[in-house]
């Protein structure tokens, strides 16, 4: 029994002795034994720590799944798995060792045990999923969008979103070492699927680049930029630190982050000796120019969390990055509780050091409807969450509302509970937004809570006559 599922046990309700909701245990990180997967059963730790085996061993299709676990997943489970992929998965398969590892670290090895112990685990739930998990009734919400943060409608260059007044997101190319099947950029990210015709990046990335930065130096009013994707763990080092300096010689960007789900489920990547001794060059240039630099990452259940990420965490702190952050996503089946959210969020800032900082509600993409949780649950779930971790470490929970931007959840201007929608006012102007706009500031923009969340009469009613 690993020190996570020791936590599980004693923040069990029944066994908790000191009657507070929730009771902190500090659970050391562990890092589950590949080994006990057939397909890995002589790989070594020299080949686990490399990156290129990492890369190399990614399960890719079912048939490699098989490969891997061999006869500990049952038949029924590969025809779920097909159904999902045929009909109704959004990104495709791709998942690193490191990440395929953490998934159902304890699971007794008999096939129907095994199997139903791989289908409850948080991980799997959103990096592998199946048919059966998808919502039967309302798979997709009716306003749900391949784009829905309408992110490529702001582009002022090919990549370049800018949504805020001061920040701006660049989308440096188009491909991850990892696909989860949330994806917020579903539209754009990885290959295509049955479902999803891929949109593509046109222009060579040099050219990209290039006009990213044209466009920095000419926009003063920009002081943030978020490099990512894709993830940045996908650029070549040589590119993306070429890249980072540029960024560094435009004296009015003072803060960059780069974002990397990488960092938990591919850390051996940001452990290779070129790229600690390039981002040392990196963070060495941002501190003497003034300038903050951060690292993004991306996790969502405690399990993912291990020595290795640890490791790489503290390396890119000692070699000079300011902060390693983590912006979760809120999904229902993976981390939609009190205790999974604090047992998270302890690993992350108590074991790892990487600071909790966002927890996003799950994006109005097609077929995700099994994932979001309503408005009012997120709401539940921040208080719920108060008053246990510091302050500064206390993660918010953002919903990302089209049009508007990030809003904590409580921010809402008004909320029709039946019909499940809210309405949210912005207080800025995307910068891609017209001054002609008069109505950009008063407007009221909607947001639509999953319809599995409505009472009966809201079902009914979006059955009858959809919005």
């Amino acid at each position: 029994m690993t020190a996570l599922d020791d936590h599980s046990v004693i923040t069990d309700p029944a066994t908790r002795g000191s009657g507070q909701p929730y009771d902190y245990v500090r659970c050391e990180l562990v890092e589950p034994d590949w080994r006990r997967f057939p397909g890995w059963r002589d790989v070594t730790e020299a080949q686990w720590r490399d990156a290129q085996w990492q890369r190399a061993h990614c399960v890719k299709n079912p048939t490699q799944l098989r490969g891997v676990v061999g006869d500990l997943l049952t038949e029924d489970f590969y025809t779920d798995l097909a159904a999902d992929q045929a009909n109704l998965a959004t990104m495709s398969m791709l998942i690193p060792p490191q990440m395929l590892n953490t998934m159902a670290p304890d699971a007794p090895t008999t096939p129907a045990a095994f199997t139903a112990a791989f289908l409850a685990d948080p991980i799997r739930n959103y990096m592998l999923p199946v048919a059966t998990d998808r919502d039967p009734t309302w798979p997709s919400h009716p306003h749900s969008a391949r784009d829905s943060l309408h992110e490529a409608e702001m582009w002022v260059v090919e990549g370049l979103t800018h949504r805020y007044p001061t920040k701006v997101l660049a989308e440096l190319l188009s491909t991850c070492p990892q696909y989860c099947g949330h994806c917020t950029r579903m539209d754009l990210v990885g290959n295509s699927t049955p479902q999803v015709d891929k949109h593509r990046l046109t222009l060579k990335p040099v050219d990209r680049q290039e006009r990213m930065i044209d466009y920095l130096r000419a926009t003063p009013g920009v002081r943030d930029v978020v490099v990512s994707g894709g993830d940045v763990a996908n650029v070549p080092w040589k590119q993306l630190e070429s890249f980072l300096m540029r960024l560094l010689d435009i004296p009015t960007v003072r803060d960059i982050r780069l974002a990397t789900k990488a960092f938990a489920a591919l850390p051996q990547h940001w452990l290779q000796p070129t790229v600690v001794e390039g981002l040392e060059r990196v963070a060495r240039t941002a501190r003497r120019r003034g300038v903050n630099l951060a690292i993004h990452t991306h996790v969502n259940h405690a399990q993912t969390l291990t020595p290795l990420v640890a490791e790489a965490t503290r390396t890119a702190l000692e070699i000079g990055v300011r902060d390693v952050r983590n912006q979760g996503v809120l999904m229902r089946g993976v981390n939609a509780t009190p205790e999974a959210l604090l047992d998270l969020c302890f690993a992350l800032q108590g074991e790892a050091n990487i600071l909790p900082y966002y927890f996003y509600m799950c994006d109005m993409i097609p077929n995700a409807e099994h994932w979001r949780v309503a408005v009012w649950e997120a709401q539940q779930l921040q208080h719920a969450i108060m008053g246990y971790l510091p302050g500064y470490a206390t993660p918010r929970i953002i919903c990302d509302v089209p049009y508007v931007g990030k809003r904590w959840v409580h921010q809402l201007a008004e909320y029709d509970r039946d019909l499940g929608v809210s309405y949210w006012t912005k207080n800025y102007r995307a910068g891609t937004e017209r001054l002609e706009d008069a109505d950009v500031l008063d407007r009221r923009y909607p947001y639509y809570d999953p319809i599995s969340t409505l009472p009966e009469s809201g079902r009914r009613r979006w059955a009858d006559n959809p919005l």
